[in-house]
């Protein structure tokens, strides 16, 4: 699919015949390398969430690479030389803009054709680090959020994810026509799918003893919007970022009154600060996996699997009937 590749391949051929022996090499080389992909459309995905979409929409047609390497935290991300030369490469290239900024760096600089950004697939809200009713409810008594900005974690809400996979359908119909039909009806079928996972948490989460989690970073706060929910992060939308001592504070005073059980930690992140909230505040703690990746300790094999485990630990935290 990737004319330059091809070109390249040409070049090397021509090299091979003038220089000899070590060109011949190199094209071999490079011939494998053409070949690897099988005619496929080649898809760069800047981590685990659009990796996931480029796959089940794409099927047998694309060959898909993922910047982020399971277990590695997508928010650290820096980019090496061979990933920039995958991205210069690449026939479509899928990322988040605000999530990973090496990405957004080396995307600016890209000359890739098809650049799909999923936060204009989407509608992004500011969110701080309370989410939901209760976060309403101190703004009103005077408290403002701390740490708000624009997040990046549509995936985690079945809805808004549906509508960026509906995008990703209609780039990859764009980029590669003669398949434009199995990526429509690839695509259809994912929509389907995440609109059944939506039912699923509606109805999973509409009576509940509580409506107010915590969780170590503000991960979850489209999530607890589309079911009534409240987050309360620990930390801002920086996983790495550290609380200040008013806010662990207020979030133990908070969970005594909100009859809260549990404080989530995430699984590509330290639990040392939840652990210590919990221990002070006599509270559970268990995993909610912000999908930005999928590892050996991961609660599922793949996005519906994972997000289904998220909702099975909300209905036990959060005391569903």
């Amino acid at each position: 699919m990737n004319v330059r590749r091809r070109l390249i391949s040409g070049t090397a051929v021509a090299a091979a015949t003038a220089l000899g022996l070590g060109a011949l090499s190199a094209c071999s080389t490079s011939d494998a390398a053409d070949g690897k992909n099988g005619g496929k459309l080649d898809v760069v995905a800047s981590f685990y969430p659009l990796e996931f979409l480029a796959k089940e929409i794409g099927g047998g047609h694309v060959s898909v690479t993922s910047l982020t390497e399971p277990g590695q935290e997508p928010h650290d991300l820096e980019i090496s030389a061979r990933q920039t030369a995958q991205l210069q490469e690449a026939d479509v290239l899928l990322y988040l803009k605000g999530l990973q900024p090496a990405v957004d760096d080396a995307v600016q600089q890209s000359g890739v054709k098809n650049k799909v950004d999923a936060a204009e697939l989407t509608t992004l809200e500011k969110h701080g680090n309370e989410v939901g009713g209760h976060a309403e409810e101190h703004d009103d008594h005077g408290h403002a959020a701390e740490g708000s900005g624009t997040d990046p974690h549509i995936w985690l809400d079945p809805v808004k994810y549906s509508e960026v996979a509906q995008g990703v359908g209609k780039s990859l119909e764009k980029a590669d026509p003669d398949h434009a039909a199995d990526y429509r009806k690839n695509t259809d079928a994912l929509v389907e799918r995440l609109g059944g996972l939506n039912t699923q948490f509606k109805d999973g989460l509409k009576d509940t003893k509580t409506k107010v989690f915590i969780t170590t970073h503000a991960a979850f706060g489209y999530l607890a919007e589309r079911y009534g929910l409240t987050e309360e992060a620990i930390s801002g939308l920086d996983p790495e970022s550290e609380p200040s001592a008013a806010r662990v504070k207020d979030l133990q005073k908070m969970a005594q009154a909100d009859g809260v059980t549990t404080v989530f930690y995430e699984t590509l992140v330290s639990d040392k600060t939840a652990k210590t909230l919990a221990n002070d505040a006599k509270l559970k703690t268990d995993v909610l996996d912000p999908l930005e990746g999928i590892t050996d300790k991961s609660k599922g094999d793949d996005y519906f699997q994972v997000m289904e485990s998220n909702l099975a630990a909300l209905q036990k935290a959060l005391g569903a009937k």
